[in-house]
């Protein structure tokens, strides 16, 4: 008969997690006490992305007084030219870089979780090329014009992504791993990519709408685009916050996961459907910006642990105020033009990519 485990029967891990000597991972309960500090650091956070908006609103090639900026919302005038300039351009572009950098961060933390891949996120695992080349494919292919019509095309493409790799990286006795997910969306991504420049190659026009698309750019959006893009990312974020604690049991592996009662091929149903709808509307209305679905849920880690509840919930914060402070730098780093923020957070995110693997203890799931 076998004898109830004992104190020295645990060891603690790095991150404050039991583990047992047979090498099965309990999960891990956050005290009241640190409870109480990620809450108040999601407030923190939540003023932090308030900020940001209110900068993004003011700042720009011609800057607006704050108090303008409020009366503007609040008492809009529309023969006021600087009121104009806030509710036409400015506050669709910082609406909708909040929910496209909320999609990002999210989405980047979901897929990680979903491959127990750290170094996975939608560019990495081909999510972004499906979808890119399927709105190349509506727009050089089919002569599709309007934003809005690009929709179903990307989610399409980020779908039929998604099930290929990870259909690809779940042959062979060991089912589907970290690194053979990454390598089926490093392949299928290359692949898909080549697609897309041979399309954009072809003809000059598709190229001429492409080539700034493809950048990233929050710039130039209407409230039409709104529209569309806010329901799908809510929906998509809904169902992926949802996916939150099954996403905990599915990291201590498949059959621990079905012990602890998680329903897995659901769960990760929901991802793929969640993951579709975050990337593709996300790709669809800002074309693929990189480094945010990568960086973001890691920077969490740092602080609130392997606990998806928390990472998701971080990211669908802190991955908007990044993002809106890229889009900000871009408008005033150069003199008289703009810097698409897709190029920003390239360069904001290596470094701190480069610190994270300088770090004694890099962040895991």
């Amino acid at each position: 008969m076998s004898q109830p485990s004992t104190p020295s029967d645990l060891r603690e891990t790095d991150d404050g997690s039991n583990t047992s000597a047979r090498g099965v991972e309990s999960p891990k309960t956050d005290s009241p006490r640190r409870a109480g500090a990620l809450a108040l650091g999601l407030i923190v956070s939540a003023a932090v992305l308030l900020l940001a908006a209110l900068a993004s609103l003011a700042i720009g090639n011609r800057g607006i007084a704050p108090d303008t900026v409020l009366q503007a919302i609040f008492d809009y005038d529309d023969e006021n030219p600087l009121h104009l300039m806030v509710m036409e351009l400015r506050v669709p572009r910082t609406v909708l870089g909040i929910v496209v950098g909320a999609a990002l961060a999210v989405c980047g933390g979901l897929i990680q979780a979903f491959t127990r891949n750290p170094l996975a996120d939608p560019g990495i695992l081909g999510v972004n090329a499906g979808a890119s080349f399927a709105v190349t494919f509506a727009v050089g292919v089919l002569g599709l014009t309007a934003p809005g019509s690009y929709v179903p095309f990307a989610l399409g493409g980020a779908f039929v992504l998604t099930v290929l790799v990870y259909v690809l990286g779940s042959f062979g006795a060991s089912g589907a791993t970290p690194v053979k997910l990454t390598l089926a969306g490093v392949a299928l991504g290359a692949t898909f990519t080549g697609f897309t420049t041979a399309i954009v190659l072809r003809d000059h026009s598709t190229l001429q709408v492409m080539r700034f698309w493809g950048v990233g750019s929050i710039g130039g959006r209407t409230t039409d685009q709104l529209a569309w893009a806010i329901p799908l990312i809510a929906l998509g974020l809904i169902i992926g916050l949802f996916c939150a604690r099954s996403l905990n049991a599915l990291a201590l592996g498949d059959d621990l996961a079905h012990a602890l009662g998680a329903r897995v091929r659901v769960t990760r149903l929901f991802v793929i459907i969640s993951v579709t709808l975050l990337a593709g509307t996300a790709v669809a209305a800002a074309g693929p910006i990189a480094f945010v679905g990568l960086m973001i849920p890691h920077v969490v880690r740092w602080f609130t642990g392997p606990d998806q509840r928390w990472v998701l919930s971080y990211s669908a914060i802190i991955g908007p105020a990044f993002l809106l402070i890229a889009d900000i730098l871009g408008r005033v780093v150069l003199p008289n033009s703009e810097m698409r923020v897709g190029i920003v957070t390239a360069l904001l995110g290596s470094p701190i990519l480069i610190m994270l693997v300088r770090r004694k203890r890099v962040s895991g799931l």
